[in-house]
């Protein structure tokens, strides 16, 4: 059995999956987000480089963002 206080293997899947819906869009009337699933560029950009801890926090976030 693993211990569960040590890191995961890079090989295993995360368990926070993207938000993306397919409706990949930046919103032309200028708030940087993505109409299908409201992150900006630069979240969707790094999205594979973020741990776990990481996307949750983006994702808190979704909720509250307005075009």
């Amino acid at each position: 059995m693993a211990d569960p206080s040590s890191p995961r293997p890079s090989s295993m899947a995360r368990r926070v999956m993207s938000p993306c819906i397919g409706i990949c869009m930046i919103d032309p009337k200028g708030s940087g987000l993505c109409l299908g699933c409201k992150r900006t560029v630069a979240e969707i950009g790094r999205w594979q480089t973020l741990d776990d801890p990481a996307r949750q926090a983006v994702i808190d976030q979704l909720p509250g963002r307005k075009f």
